[in-house]
């Protein structure tokens, strides 16, 4: 999906395909995201949004990568503060919170990423970057330098939270703060079990 668009026109194109998408699953669901209502709702022509977006997939897949970023610039714009006396739980219950805050805010991000089951999956250049996030805010705090692959744990993180808080909204219809509670657990548990070794 990278450079899908190049020039100036193209990328308006698909931006409208972007936002009309995302106005779909907002209003009538994940289910009725189709090619047919994307030309209907947008008024382009069914081959110009063929010719960038060919597929379903490929257009969640397009959102997915969009609302990955509106979560990573939310979490950075929250600068998160730790106090001196904040411990390894304090500092990813933080973090888990913000995390859990930009989910709760944003519907489309809940219906396509935490309440379908994704077809595609999330690409792992988003669990990367998500990944990063985590860790440049763990380390805010504390060292991850004795962490064998500390940015492989950080995606294993990034994985952790999006799966609880997954389980959360299916089973509850909605993300409420039990996920957010057993995300915090789960992975201040897995963070101190590779700090101990």
């Amino acid at each position: 999906m990278k450079n899908i668009a190049k020039q100036k026109r193209s990328k308006k194109r698909v931006e409208i395909i972007l936002q009309t998408a995302k106005t779909i699953i907002e209003n009538k669901g994940v289910d009725n995201l189709t090619i047919a209502e994307i030309a209907k709702e947008s008024g382009l022509k069914r081959t110009s949004t063929y010719k960038f977006i060919p597929t379903v997939e490929s257009l969640k897949e397009l959102v997915i990568i969009d609302c990955i970023n509106d979560c990573i610039d939310y979490v950075k714009s929250q600068n998160i503060k730790f106090f001196k006396d904040d411990d390894l739980t304090l500092v990813i219950n933080k973090i888990v919170t913000s995390i859990y805050s930009f989910f709760e805010s944003s519907d489309i991000s809940q219906k396509l990423i935490l309440k379908y089951t994704l077809n595609p999956p999330i690409n792992s250049s988003c669990i990367h970057d998500l990944g990063s996030l985590i860790e440049g805010e763990i380390e805010k705090k504390i060292s991850l330098n004795d962490v064998f692959n500390k940015s492989g744990v950080c995606r294993v993180i990034a994985q952790i939270i999006l799966a609880i808080f997954s389980l959360n909204a299916k089973e509850s219809g909605k993300l409420n703060e039990v996920g957010k509670i057993e995300a915090s657990r789960a992975v201040a548990a897995y963070i101190k079990s590779w700090l101990s070794k």
